[in-house]
C-alpha cells in the first residue's frame, strides 16, 4: 500500500507503447517499464533492440525481469472498480475514477481505497468521521456557517450546525445526529420486525388459503362421488321401479290372453262338434228311408252337452292406479334414501365443529378408572380413597371433561362398542354431583343410555324409548350452544339417534360420561373418547 501512495499519477500504470495499463510489467536495462508482449513485439520487428522511450540501442536482446513492485501495484490497482454509473467516485482519482468505498464528513471528501488510506494511517485523519460513500457531501453542510450539520433539533425537527445550536435554536432541545441516528434506527429494526411479521403472516394465511382449497377440493371430490354414487342407485332404483310396473302389466296381460285362449279353445271344440252333428242332422234330413230317419231321429234331436256362454266374457284387466302404485312405492324408496342422506349431511355438517375433549380426574367418582390420556374410562370394583372436592361425583360413577363450552357449537365421539352399559351427553356447571341424580334437561343433563344390552332411552323427563336397527359402535354428540341443540349420532350408520331441541343454555356445558356398573366384568370395556374421522 506505500507503494501505491508514492505514486503521483495514473500515467505511471500506463505503457508507452499500448497506452493501457501495464500487463506483466518488465524492466529494460536502462530502467524503463513495458508490458512484456508489446517489447518483445517491438524488438520482434526490429534487428537492433532499442529502448522506446530513451532510445539506447542494446546490441544483444536483453533478458527482461518481471518488475515485482509494480506488477503488484498494478494488480491491486486493477482489482479496483471504476465507478459506474449511480455509484460514488472517488473525488482524488485523476483520469479513470474509481468507485468511493468511504466518505469523509469532515473533509467533505469521498475516497477509494488507495486515497482512503491516510485516513486509516495518518493520527490526525484516523479522528475525521467516514460513512459509507454518498453523492451529495455538499448538503451535509449548513447554508449559513458553513460548517458540518452535526446535531439534530428535536424541537424543529431539523439538522443544525453547532453555530446554530447557540445562535439560531439556543432554546431548543438537540441530541448529536448519531444518537438520534441510533433512534430512528431502532425504530426502523422494529418496523422492519413488524413488516417481516406482516409478511409471515400473509405467507401463513396463502399457506392456510391454499389448504383451505385442498379441503374445498377433497369435499367437492368426495361430495361429487356420492353424488355419483346415489345418483347411480336412483338411477338403478327407477329402472328396477319402471321394470316392475311393466312386468305387472305384461303378468295381467298374459293372464288376461290365456283366459281369453283357453274360452277360444273352448268355443272352437264346441263348433266343430256342432258342425258334426248340423252334417248329421242335415244328411238324415235327406234321407228318404222311413225306418232310419226315424230310428236315428231321437238321438240327433237331443242337444249336444255344451256351455251356456251368454254370461262369460273376457274382461280386460284394469291398469287404473298400476303406475301411481308403483310411482308411491318409488316416492318410499326415495324418501328413505334422502332422509338417510339428510341424516348424513347433518353428521358431516357436525364433524366439523369436532373438538379435542379429555376426562376430568377432579370430577371422577372414585371407582372410575382413567386412562393415562384422559380418553377411556371404565368402572372398577375397588373404591379409591380421592379427595372430596366439590366437583366429584360421590354417588354415580360419572365424570366430566376437563374442557367447557359457553357458546357456538362442538362435537366429539366416543366408543361404545362391547358395553353392555353406558350413559352420555352433556350436563351444565352447576349440576348436582353428591346426592340422588335423575338424568333429565330440567335438572341439567342431556343425554341417552343404553342398558341391559338391549334398550336405548331418551332422558328427557320420562323416558323414551328409542328404536335403532343395529346397536351403535361409535356414538357422536353435537350441541349448538345458540340454537339450544343436542343431538346423538350412530356415527357408523351416519343415523340421527335423537335430538333435544329448543334448549335454552344460560352456563357452562360439560360432556357427560358414564360408562356404567362393572357388573363382575361383564361391563368392563371403557368408554374410548375417538378421534373423530369425518364422514366420507
Amino acid at each position: 500500500m506505500s507503494a501505491v501512495s508514492c505514486l503521483k499519477s495514473e500515467d505511471q500504470f500506463l505503457c508507452s507503447i499500448c497506452l493501457d495499463v501495464f500487463t506483466d510489467p518488465v524492466s529494460t536495462p536502462c530502467g524503463h517499464n513495458f508490458c512484456k508482449n508489446c517489447i518483445n513485439e517491438h524488438w520482434n520487428s526490429n534487428d537492433q533492440y532499442p529502448c522506446p522511450l530513451c532510445k539506447k540501442v542494446f546490441y544483444t536482446r536483453p533478458d527482461m525481469k518481471v518488475n515485482t513492485l509494480l506488477n503488484e501495484v498494478v494488480s491491486h490497482s486493477s482489482e479496483q472498480q471504476a465507478a459506474k454509473p449511480g455509484e460514488v467516485p472517488c473525488d482524488v482519482c485523476t483520469g479513470t475514477k474509481l468507485k468511493a468505498l468511504k466518505s469523509c464528513l469532515v473533509c467533505l471528501t469521498s475516497y477509494c481505497e488507495t486515497h482512503l488510506e491516510p485516513h486509516l494511517t495518518a493520527l490526525g485523519l484516523k479522528r475525521h468521521q467516514l460513512m459509507d460513500p454518498v453523492g451529495n457531501l455538499e448538503d451535509r453542510i449548513c447554508m449559513k456557517h458553513d460548517k458540518p450539520l452535526e446535531l439534530f433539533c428535536k424541537t424543529d425537527q431539523t439538522y443544525v450546525c453547532v453555530l446554530c445550536s447557540v445562535l439560531n435554536h439556543k432554546t431548543h432541545e438537540f441530541v448529536p445526529l448519531k444518537e438520534e441516528y441510533e433512534g430512528k434506527k431502532a425504530e426502523l429494526g422494529k418496523t422492519e420486525a413488524e413488516i417481516q411479521e406482516m409478511i409471515q403472516k400473509r405467507r401463513l394465511k396463502i399457506l392456510e388459503i391454499k389448504h383451505s382449497v385442498d379441503l374445498s377440493k377433497e369435499a367437492a371430490d368426495r361430495e361429487k362421488a356420492e353424488g355419483v354414487q346415489v345418483f347411480a342407485a336412483l338411477k338403478e332404483s327407477v329402472e328396477r321401479s319402471l321394470n316392475e310396473l311393466i312386468d305387472t302389466i305384461e303378468e295381467k296381460q298374459r293372464t288376461t290372453e290365456k283366459q281369453a285362449k283357453d274360452f277360444i279353445k273352448e268355443l272352437e271344440q264346441e263348433i266343430s262338434e256342432l258342425k258334426n252333428r248340423s252334417s248329421e242332422v242335415e244328411k238324415l234330413s235327406h234321407s228318404e228311408d222311413h225306418l232310419h230317419l226315424l230310428q236315428n231321429f231321437p238321438s240327433l234331436k237331443a242337444a249336444p252337452p255344451t256351455k251356456d256362454w251368454t254370461e262369460v266374457s273376457v274382461r280386460p284387466p284394469s291398469y287404473e292406479g298400476t303406475v301411481v302404485k308403483a310411482v308411491v312405492q318409488f316416492e318410499e324408496t326415495l324418501s328413505k334414501q334422502m332422509k338417510k342422506m339428510r341424516s348424513k349431511d347433518k353428521l358431516k355438517r357436525a364433524q366439523q365443529y369436532a373438538v379435542n375433549v379429555t376426562l376430568d380426574p377432579d370430577t371422577a367418582h372414585p371407582n372410575l378408572i382413567l386412562s393415562k390420556n384422559k380418553k377411556q374410562v371404565n368402572h372398577g370394583d375397588v373404591k379409591k380413597k380421592l379427595p372430596d372436592n366439590t366437583e366429584r361425583f360421590t354417588r354415580y360413577p360419572n365424570v366430566l371433561s376437563k374442557q367447557s363450552f359457553s357458546s357456538g357449537r362442538f362435537y366429539f365421539e366416543v366408543q361404545v362398542k362391547e358395553k353392555t352399559d353406558w350413559t352420555l351427553g352433556v350436563a351444565r356447571e352447576s349440576i348436582d354431583r353428591k346426592g340422588e341424580i335423575r338424568l333429565c334437561p330440567q335438572n341439567g343433563y342431556w343425554s341417552i343410555w343404553f342398558r341391559n344390552g338391549f334398550e336405548y332411552k331418551a332422558l328427557t323427563g320420562c323416558l323414551i324409548n328409542l328404536s335403532l336397527k343395529s346397536p351403535p359402535q361409535k356414538v357422536g354428540v353435537f350441541v349448538d350452544y345458540e340454537e339450544g341443540l343436542v343431538s346423538f349420532y350412530d356415527v357408523d350408520a351416519a343415523a340421527l339417534i335423537y335430538s333435544f331441541t329448543g334448549c335454552s343454555f344460560t352456563e357452562k356445558l360439560y360432556p357427560y360420561f358414564s360408562p356404567g356398573v362393572n357388573y363382575g366384568g361383564t361391563n368392563s370395556t371403557p368408554l374410548i373418547i375417538h378421534p373423530v374421522n369425518h364422514t366420507a
